[in-house]
């Protein structure tokens, strides 16, 4: 490695951002997770210190050729050493291909348990972790920060190892060959680690000034780009200060990058001034006691190459504990997600319900309040100081009813009585406080999970979609679906012309939350879903809210398809779309407070006939 390189690499050793603190228990648990991968460790530490060893055993056989050349001594003891040089250097770069290899096993093994730990338990995580957390800063998680973790195992592991052996043999050879030079010659280091550290804290402010600029201009994108985001700015926005505040963002990172690029360079410069000075030092001093005999020539060629290797482990690891800190921080903060506890978890007693028949479900006492945020969230992850501490206020106060087998249900009341959050109850977003949800008698929390997502299904009034094709959206609950399958359900969603007209077909790609479809469109792909996941019991949460008539005619039409032999919960405010339903309940302020067919209520002249005269008024 030359002057200039083990510059470049000091710089970017001591570029990285300053270690945060961590929690006392993280090296623990990195240790403990580092057990998985002894014995890829041992394998890797153990040829690093063989390329290390190699690394040192070059220079002293140069500096035996160049005294060979000087005592004139026979050609065949100059070809022997440079035969073993050859071997030396082959064995190099097979070690060094080796360590490389086990070094990306061991890095993208890493990342690979990490991120799917991550992604794992997120997906396990409620409903309302989602609503408060922002997704770039949780992405970033299973990104940024599972990379900084897994650079303790590939980059600052081996540096310590390899940095330590070779600076000990590297040390030792030197003061071996001659203790005066070495001496003299590491005056210069104080000089050397200096500047190292103070031009690399700055470019490590440097950095993360420009990655908040940079984050900020990927958080002002991915909403400004999304088809909702996009058509908010072209309604109320202005796209002249848009573009002036991603300028000034873009302005800055510009002027950061020419100050990085400048800095790194008088860096470079700096350290390459301090090792050449060294280096002229030392085959000044050494060529003097050559010529006085004092010292062989090829010894002063040894110590000349070795220079190099001295400075450069001794600068990483003066950086070692800003590297460790670092990836301390990184894995502290993977952890962080992981140590949060999921709400909704399968009992150690859960088992299966059969799927088959309408099962009739039952809310027995139930009683509910949302749960705070230092329960589902992080403050980090939120990108707040404190945490919010509103929650716990309970919003259903003792929900008692029965829906028989195959009957239909409505729930009608003011925004906000609680309606979704009975819904939300029943396909087990959130588990309740007190009381049961039931479905065939069981309560569903002893139920696993995977068994209720199979029986009960909900629809609701966005009719979300992925930026996926027409085959990944509606095979959603069933990948193993086929084709005939798909075209009925279409077909009995009222959706089969609209899907044949298109190129693609099936394959068709329906663009971001389905913007490529219209809302009617979007919503009866919702219901070929769910007439393709075929569950026991539907939940409609608004499901006609955001359409006009016609294409609420067609989603009502296909809704009676899908509610076909099924136990429904509706929750509707066009209390038109529910006159046909078992039984109506009028939920307000968390309770029930009338309950019967469309015409009971009407003629009992309490809050749903008010609800149903303000609506049909006119």
């Amino acid at each position: 490695m030359s002057m200039e390189t083990a510059a470049w690499h000091s710089l970017w050793k001591l570029s990285g951002d300053k270690g945060k603190a961590y929690a006392s228990t993280t090296p623990k648990r990195v240790l403990k997770f580092a057990a998985s991968y002894k014995t890829r460790l041992l394998i890797f530490v153990f040829f690093s210190v063989i390329a290390a060893v190699l690394a040192v055993v070059t220079p002293v056989l140069a500096g035996r050729v160049v005294d060979a050349i000087v005592a004139q001594s026979p050609v065949r003891n100059i070809a022997n050493l440079a035969i073993i040089m050859a071997v030396i250097a082959v064995l190099d770069a097979i070690t060094s291909v080796i360590v490389r290899w086990f070094s990306s096993r061991l890095g993208e093994g890493i990342i690979y348990d990490l991120r799917t730990a991550v992604f794992d338990h997120v997906q396990k995580m409620p409903v309302a972790f989602f609503a408060r957390t922002r997704t770039g800063a949780l992405v970033s998680r299973l990104n940024n920060d599972v990379i900084g973790a897994q650079s303790a195992f590939a980059g600052t592991l081996s540096g310590l190892v390899s940095n330590t052996v070779a600076l000990i043999l590297t040390a030792a050879v030197m003061f071996t060959t001659s203790w005066q030079v070495t001496l003299i010659a590491l005056i210069l280091l104080p000089v050397f680690l200096l500047p190292a550290r103070r031009f690399g804290k700055s470019v490590a402010l440097l950095r993360r000034e420009s990655a908040e600029l940079n984050a900020s201009m990927g958080n002002q994108m991915t909403e400004r780009f999304s088809a909702p985001g996009a058509t908010l700015i072209k309604l109320f926005g202005s796209p002249k200060d848009e573009s002036k505040v991603f300028a000034q963002h873009a302005g800055r990172v510009r002027d950061i990058g020419v100050k990085m690029t400048m800095r790194q360079f008088y860096f470079v410069t700096a350290l390459t001034l301090v090792a050449a000075l060294a280096l002229a030092l030392v085959y000044g001093l050494g060529g003097m006691y050559a010529v006085r005999g004092d010292l062989a020539a090829g010894d002063v060629v040894t110590l000349g190459m070795l220079l190099t290797r001295l400075y450069t482990p001794l600068t990483a690891l003066a950086n070692a504990r800003v590297e460790i800190t670092s990836a301390l921080v990184s894995f502290d903060r993977v952890f962080e997600v992981l140590d949060l506890e999921p709400l909704i978890t399968d009992t150690p007693d859960a088992h299966r319900l059969e799927i088959g028949a309408p099962v009739p479900v039952k809310f027995d006492h139930v009683r509910f309040s949302y749960p705070s945020a230092d329960k589902v969230s992080l403050a980090s992850l939120e990108e707040v100081a404190v945490l919010d501490t509103r929650g716990g206020e309970e919003v259903l106060h003792d929900i008692n009813f029965e829906i028989p087998a195959g009957q239909t249900f409505a729930l009608v009341g003011s925004s906000g009585a609680g309606k979704s959050t009975v819904a939300s109850l029943l396909a087990r977003l959130y588990d309740v406080d007190s009381g049961s949800v039931q479905l065939a008698g069981q309560d569903i929390r002893q139920l696993k999970l995977d068994s209720l997502r199979k029986s009960v299904s909900m629809v609701t009034q966005d009719g979300h979609l992925f930026h996926e094709t027409i085959r990944a959206n509606l095979t959603l609950a069933r990948p193993e679906t086929t084709d005939a399958e798909i075209w009925e359900a279409l077909e009995r969603a009222r959706l089969l012309p609209v899907i044949q007209s298109l190129p693609d077909g099936l394959e068709t790609v329906v663009g971001e939350r389905g913007y490529r479809l219209s809302g009617g469109e979007r919503q009866r792909m919702t219901i070929a879903r769910l007439l393709l996941a075929a569950p026991q019991v539907v939940i409609l949460d608004e499901a006609t809210a955001a359409l006009d008539s016609s294409n609420e005619a067609a989603v009502q039409a296909a809704l009676a398809e899908a509610l076909e032999n099924r136990t429904a919960l509706i929750i509707a405010h066009r209390l038109s779309t529910i006159r046909s339903a078992d039984q109506i309940l009028v939920v307000e302020g968390g309770q029930i407070i009338e309950r019967g067919t469309h015409a009971e209520l009407l003629a009992l002249g309490g809050r749903y006939t008010q609800l149903y005269e303000t609506q049909f008024a006119q």
